[in-house]
């Protein structure tokens, strides 16, 4: 109203500010024990259905693969803006660090992708008559962020040197 300010945007604010003071100080350790672990669930169960619905979706898109060669460009593609979008951070605050290359390698290949993606594709596919192009597209980048990236991680990890 008066402020011009968004009502949305300040709740967002007022329970992030509320939210932090409360934990510290409102909850016992077994209570903010609880509420981390219900909140854990409620996120899981959420992950659940989402995937479900994705699966069931699945079978409803049609498989052609023109938009599967397409996905795996933008896989690529994905990848490659990722790292760029990186490189000016890595230039200004990270370059003489003794990890900095392995830092922005770790940085462009741990950006996994999945559900939000997934769940906004959905809502395109309704909407536009290239919806279920966009829908093969971002299968194609989540499944292959969750398979090989997310799988693969480990190993880009393990080449840290160990702390002394």
């Amino acid at each position: 109203g008066a402020i011009h300010a968004s009502g949305p945007l300040a709740m967002v604010v007022a329970g992030i500010m509320i939210g932090n003071k409360g934990k510290k100080h409102a909850m016992s350790d077994i209570t903010n024990d609880y509420v981390d672990k219900f909140w854990e669930l409620v996120d899981e169960i959420c992950n659940t259905i989402l995937f479900v619905l994705i699966g069931l979706q699945v079978f409803i898109v049609p498989l052609n693969f023109t938009y599967v060669f397409i996905g795996c460009i933008f896989v690529v593609l994905s990848l490659a803006v990722r790292f760029i979008s990186l490189v000016p951070s890595y230039i200004l605050f990270n370059r003489k660090e003794k990890n900095a290359l392995l830092n922005l390698s770790v940085l462009t290949w741990g950006g996994l992708r999945g559900g939000i993606s997934v769940a906004l594709a959905l809502t395109l596919s309704k909407m536009n008559r290239y919806g279920d192009m966009f829908l093969v597209i971002t299968f194609c980048i989540v499944v292959f962020s969750i398979l090989v990236q997310g799988l693969t991680v480990n190993k880009l990890l393990a080449k840290y040197p160990e702390e002394k």
